[in-house]
């Protein structure tokens, strides 16, 4: 008799659950939304590294929300993904997408460290330079400065950034997949877009005069104008008391980098076994006191 209950209590779980299994089937076969099968292609035209860059959780996110949205969403929002990326997309939603084949990586415009420049107070609160800005502004004497506690290190999703040799932060153009979060999370603005093919760049954001820059850092821009008479095919421009590099220009730039008094102008590729040169303060002070 207990026997009898049990096979019964078995047959009876097993024919619900055929008859669950079955509704289920049904279910999933004749009332399933079918997805738009753009959004898989759309998906597999993106790299799938899922950074986030584009504002949406991943590259499914996006792909989706481009075929659901009510309003045409830019097919650009892809920087990882470049042009080709974007062009693709274009394709297969059948419209016209203009993006510059110039690729962008981010790098560090400071080379200000312990011992080339100054330090109102020594931090010892939270490894994050967005907490140490809510202190005095940061530890450093210049406003404008990499304050190194490594934000932009935590959130880069492909490890292209990290401390050299040096100590100080630097971002490796080679693994840099232009997602910009190091860019928006940087409270200084320090960190800023560099074309990949740039043969150097000025490692330097301060805007203050340059003798004020003369009494905080030893590798400052201190608007000289060297670089531009150096090199007046290169670019170089001096605005807001800061040499910048228009990289329209094509002209030679390896003057200016040789003849920077404070050495703020240096290569985009840093060499193991290069020895940084010194910043030649007394030429430093004799140049910048032109522009004072």
């Amino acid at each position: 008799m207990i026997l009898m209950k049990v096979l019964w209590a078995f047959l009876s779980v097993g024919l619900l659950g055929a008859l669950f299994g079955i509704g289920l089937f049904i279910a999933s076969r004749f009332l399933a939304v079918k997805k738009d099968e753009r959004v898989e292609k759309l998906a597999e035209a993106l790299p799938g590294l899922n950074c986030g860059a584009c504002g949406y959780a991943g590259c499914d996110s996006y792909a989706e929300a481009i075929v659901t949205s009510e309003e045409e969403l830019p097919l650009d929002l892809c920087k990882p993904g470049g042009a080709s990326a974007a062009s693709e997309l274009g394709r297969i939603m059948g419209r016209e997408v203009e993006v510059s084949d110039e690729k962008l990586v981010a790098q560090v415009h400071c080379r200000g460290g312990r011992e080339t420049s100054q330090y109102n107070f020594d931090y010892e609160g939270m490894e994050d330079c967005n907490a140490a800005a809510q202190l005095y502004g940061g530890p450093k004497t210049c406003s404008y400065g990499c304050m190194g506690l490594g934000s932009c290190i935590k959130v880069c999703p492909v490890d292209a950034i990290d401390y050299d040799e040096s100590g100080l932060v630097w971002v490796d153009k080679e693994i840099c997949i232009s997602c910009g979060k190091c860019i928006d999370i940087c409270p200084t603005g320090v960190m800023k877009w560099v074309p990949y093919e740039a043969d150097v760049f000025v490692a330097c954001n301060s805007k203050d005069k340059g003798n004020v820059v003369r009494k905080y850092c030893k590798v400052g821009c201190i608007a000289c104008g060297r670089c531009s008479r150096s090199s007046p095919d290169g670019g170089f421009v001096v605005e807001d008391f800061l040499a910048h590099v228009d990289y329209s220009k094509t002209g030679e730039r390896i003057s200016a980098l040789n003849d920077c008094p404070t050495k703020c102008i240096i290569r985009t590729v840093k060499a193991e076994s290069e020895e940084p040169e010194q910043p030649r303060e007394a030429v430093a002070v004799q140049e910048s006191s032109e522009k004072d």
